[in-house]
């Protein structure tokens, strides 16, 4: 029963973490842009509705993702915990979530955030963006993404903070050192590995 969220600027490695802790935990890796593109591609009555506000620009309301989420979490493979992804994204999603869970009388166990230096962040994917040529993506393009995430982050982490959810892990480095201080940090409070877990109960 591990229910955990991962937050992180672009370029922490947020998504080559995420996938191994979904593999060490036994969780499903819940992205809220995967789950957009899958009920785009499957055309489903919520995809449709997702394809009509991106190709017009908009953001998806939070309403329409609370729901695309909702609909996610009800899946069997999220029975036993999960890992969220881009979710929540707003204050009014962080309370949706809260009210959600409450509902099915579960909690959410550790909010895991990647702290990485803005510059470093910025040298790496500058350097990679050069390296693919990739000339749209320049210095300016990639801290103003930073700058978005930092004011939008920002409210969300101070919540989880102030509940003793959160987790700060060092995101810069060799990825398996990442993945080991991830794994430290959720020991600490208790939450194991499925092969670990097993050991204990033997």
């Amino acid at each position: 029963m591990t229910r955990m969220l991962i937050v992180g600027p672009p370029g922490a490695g947020k998504g080559t973490q995420a996938s191994r802790i979904t593999s060490a935990y036994g969780i499903p890796d819940i992205s809220t842009g995967d789950i957009f593109r899958e009920n785009i591609k499957n055309e489903t009555p919520l995809g449709k509705q997702v394809k009509a506000i991106v190709d017009s620009g908009d953001y998806v309301p939070d309403s329409l993702t609370n729901e695309l989420v909702t609909n996610r979490l009800l899946q069997d493979d999220a029975r036993n915990g999960f890992l969220l992804d881009g979710y929540p994204r707003t204050l009014e999603q962080v309370h949706f979530l809260d009210q959600l869970l409450d509902s099915k009388g579960q909690k959410l166990e550790a909010v895991i955030q990647l702290v990485a230096d803005q510059d470093e962040i910025v040298s790496r994917l500058t350097k990679r963006a050069q390296e693919q040529g990739r000339a749209d993506d320049s210095e300016d393009a990639i801290r103003h993404r930073q700058q978005v995430y930092l004011r939008e982050t920002s409210p969300l982490i101070d919540v989880y903070r102030d509940r003793g959810l959160l987790v700060e892990v060092d995101g810069l480095g060799d990825m398996d050192e990442v993945a080991e201080r991830i794994k430290a940090a959720l020991a600490e409070r208790g939450i194991v590995p499925v092969g670990q877990r097993d050991e204990s109960v033997a």
